[in-house]
């Protein structure tokens, strides 16, 4: 426990990253997403009651960046369905580096985007393997047929 919360004290110190941070980071950017003519179909079609799901994405974010332990879901089973491609991860890459540059000191910001590349590259890949496609380093996540 001594680990993660010296862990978290660090990263604020550096940051500035701390829960009223990331609250204010996910709130504004699934916001954007809600709005977004891409990516708001995709999860409009999966998501009536927004609140348990921003709840999930507050302890992912505080787990992911100040290693808190806060988040025990499993991401990639309720992802793998999804009918997504590389088209689909580049745009909420990019929604989501519009809004930590906005909503979020710089060096907060590079470390969300940091963790936010790794998670997306990691999603992708995951979902393709889960549709039987392997993809080489700089392929891309086909669309679903």
């Amino acid at each position: 426990m001594q680990r993660r919360a010296d862990f978290a004290a660090d990263v604020k110190a550096r940051t500035g990253i701390d829960e009223d941070v990331i609250r204010t980071l996910v709130d504004a950017f699934y916001t954007r997403i809600r709005s977004d003519a891409v990516l708001g179909p995709v999860f409009a079609a999966r998501i009536s009651d927004w609140g348990p799901h921003l709840e999930q994405m507050y302890a992912f974010w505080s787990s992911v960046t100040l290693m808190t332990g806060r988040y025990h879901g499993r991401p990639m089973p309720k992802h793998a369905p999804l009918p997504v491609d590389g088209a689909h991860f580049d745009r909420w890459l990019g929604l989501f580096a519009e809004t930590a540059r906005e909503v979020c000191a710089p060096a907060a910001a590079d470390l969300f985007l940091e963790r936010a590349r790794t998670i997306a590259e990691s999603l992708e890949l995951g979902i393709a393997i889960h549709r039987g496609q392997l993809l080489a380093k700089g392929e891309r996540l086909a669309a679903t047929p």
